[in-house]
């Protein structure tokens, strides 16, 4: 079965790119704006239910609609609310629309008006959003070439947006195009949205209800109107119908060049059967907060499927892989990892495995002493040699040597357990610790039965109430002092650095450097040497238990690695190296150990460390996506007060200037 991609990334005006599609032997182009073939390129026709940010944007939608197809457009009716005065309704129709008034007929003018039914009725709805309630396509008269010219009654800002330059008036036009998918979940450039109907379980194509097309091409058509760099790209059957969606909008795909070097794939709504077969890309920011890189619908968890969202990602994102990435475990995630990220570490999710505990151990006999058991070898042992000799005694003890998940399970150890995995970093997703749990970006929002059209809905939402928590993040780091709670000069040292959040964590690896009672050396090696240190900790029924943690110390390549690997696990040291450092009579926690993703300014680092110099100067893709993520830092810093705010359109407006006169001196 071949599958076709349908990409509609941003593009610069009169960009395109070569997507192979091999059909019966032959390659077929597609546009790189619309992924619609060349020869059958269509521009998007209104339909019920789509949705604008503004009456501006809906009317400058129609506009570029009806010069695409060749008539006029005029504003028929406009209702205002009486009190404000606020636009709440208007009707826009073709210019023919109607016939003349009897006292007009006699007049030399042309006759041009034919009682032309082609019209749009739209309405402010409760989300602020002007929404299309009535459209007809049909007109009763001929159709000219592309209308070059607007209607007289267009105001003259709107003229300067639509008509200032051919490059911004095919700019203008690309920004509405969108894939049309017609009800039954099947591309078709000439479909009638409205004409919506159940289409039966097939596994090969999204089981999608009543309404859920409409409802997918409604937010994509909103996304392009409102978010420029919004990228999509759908998979398609043979038959044309819908198999599989990835999308990420402008925000998540900047995140995923500041976050994406560990990702979590969380697949819980797909793998648990959910209403909605979600698949969502997770990262950390530099808060600790997860943030959402991209999501898709996936038609159901196969290899097939699941390279297809994976290479979908490697468009999405510029063709950057990440470091890290993060899955329940899956065999068809594991084959699709290997072909399109062999460079990746895989480990699979131990929060998700420890939570399937009760579910595949239940049943058994001396279940809760099982439960014990297995949680005391995950995560207390610090050596594999210890891990699998306390394994080997569980299996024994217990009398469960033949239980097949447990076996799978210890095949596959070396991507789970966490004291295999202290070469991989984790950026705080590692969930190495009794307790922590990897929740899904979505929890809240989204539970079995939610259909579709609910969730995005909600989706916008979520985004809205994370991208708040950041903006709140990156406040509280900037204008607020932590208070110190200890006289140790690392504390000091990164209150100074670390975002609030991350610093809290910090500190208290910090305070708990006075449980590590005793710091020896153990033996040298040349410039390495082995320390011993001991930790008092609360073990099983509260009772003080004393741990023993060996840390190799480099004074000079300045390099602390302590056996517990929090590092690597969580990105910052901990109390067992720290205490070796401070024994050393280091006082500022070596710069190698400060990782710029915690910073209060990694987004503005981000920027400096990624800039022009690593642009290909040939890739005008790549100039766009450079442009857009240092816009939007401007736009993020520029939210933080009036001030800010101010100094930033300001910048925007001298930038554009200089652009400006670039362009009149070629």
């Amino acid at each position: 079965m071949e599958d076709t991609s349908v990409n509609n990334n941003q593009i610069p005006a009169g960009q395109s790119c070569e997507i192979p599609q091999e059909r019966d032997g032959e390659r077929t182009q597609l546009d790189g704006q619309n992924g619609v073939p060349l020869e059958k390129k269509e521009f998007v026709a209104p339909c019920v239910g789509m949705e604008f940010e503004s009456y501006d944007d809906a009317y400058n939608y129609y506009i570029c609609y009806a010069k695409e197809v060749g008539f006029r457009v005029r504003v028929k009716n406009s209702w205002f609310k009486r009190n404000s005065r606020e636009k709440y309704g208007a009707v826009l129709c073709c210019s023919s629309q109607g016939f003349k008034r009897i006292k007009d007929v006699n007049r030399l003018r042309k006759e041009t008006r034919t009682g032309c039914p082609a019209m749009i009725r739209m309405r402010l709805v409760d989300s602020k959003r002007w929404r299309v309630l009535e459209v007809t396509l049909e007109h009763n008269h001929l159709l000219g070439a592309k209308i070059q010219k607007s209607i007289k009654k267009m105001g003259t800002g709107t003229k300067c947006k639509l008509l200032s330059n051919s490059d911004a008036e095919v700019r203008t036009i690309k920004l509405y195009r969108a894939l049309v998918i017609d009800a039954g979940g099947t591309w078709n450039s000439n479909s009638n949205a409205r004409d919506i109907r159940n289409f039966s379980d097939n596994p090969n194509q999204l089981n999608l209800r009543k309404g859920d097309t409409q409802a997918i091409y409604n937010y994509l058509c909103r996304m392009q109107l409102t978010n420029p760099n919004f990228f999509y790209l759908m998979d398609l059957s043979d038959e044309g119908c819908v198999k599989n969606v990835f999308w990420a909008d402008a925000r998540s795909r900047a995140a995923g060049g500041y976050f994406g070097d560990v990702i979590f794939l969380d697949n819980t709504y797909l793998s648990n059967k959910f209403e909605i077969p979600l698949v969502a890309f997770v990262g950390v920011n530099h808060h600790g907060q997860s943030v959402l890189l991209a999501c898709g619908l996936l038609a159901g968890e196969t290899t097939e499927s699941y390279i297809w969202l994976f290479k979908s990602w490697m468009t999405c994102m510029s063709g950057r892989s990440p470091q890290t990435i993060i899955t329940e475990r899956c065999k068809y995630l594991q084959n699709a990892i290997a072909d399109v990220f062999p460079r990746s570490q895989h480990r699979f999710s131990l929060s998700h495995i420890m939570r399937k505990v009760p579910e595949k151990l239940g049943g058994l006999r001396n279940y809760d002493n099982i439960r014990k058991a297995l949680t005391k070898v995950v995560y207390e042992t610090l050596k594999p040699y210890d891990f699998e000799a306390a394994w080997a005694f569980m299996i024994q003890r217990f009398g469960i040597s033949d239980h097949e998940w447990l076996r799978s399970l210890y095949e596959d150890r070396a991507k789970w357990a966490p004291v295999y995995l202290k070469d991989t970093f984790f950026a705080g997703m590692a969930a190495a610790l009794p307790g922590e749990t990897l929740n899904a970006f979505f929890d809240r929002y989204v539970h079995k039965q939610t259909p579709l059209k609910e969730f995005l809905d909600k989706y916008e939402l979520a985004l809205q109430k994370k991208c708040k928590e950041e903006t709140l993040g990156d406040m509280e780091s900037r204008n607020s002092c932590p208070t110190l709670k200890t006289r140790c000069s690392f504390e000091l040292q990164l209150s100074k650095v670390y975002t609030r959040e991350i610093f809290k964590k910090f500190q208290f690896e910090v305070e708990e450097m006075y449980s590590c009672f005793s710091t020896t050396q153990l033996h040298t090696d040349g410039p390495i040497i082995i320390f011993l240190v001991k930790e008092r900790v609360l073990g099983e029924g509260n009772r003080r238990e004393i741990r023993d943690y060996e840390v190799l110390y480099n004074r000079a390549a300045a390099e602390v690695r302590c056996i517990c690997s929090c590092f690597n696990f969580n990105g910052y040291l901990c109390r067992h190296a720290l205490c070796v450092l401070n024994f050393n009579g280091v006082e500022e926690v070596p710069s190698k150990y400060i990782l710029s993703r915690w910073k209060k300014d990694f987004k503005r680092l981000y920027i400096l460390e990624n800039g022009s110099s690593n642009v290909d100067v040939t890739d005008r893709i790549e100039w766009f996506n450079q442009l857009y993520r240092s816009a939007l830092q401007v736009v993020e810093e520029g939210v933080i007060s009036l001030d800010h705010y101010k100094a930033a359109l300001q910048a925007f407006e001298e930038s554009l200037n200089r652009v400006h006169d670039v362009e009149e001196k070629a």
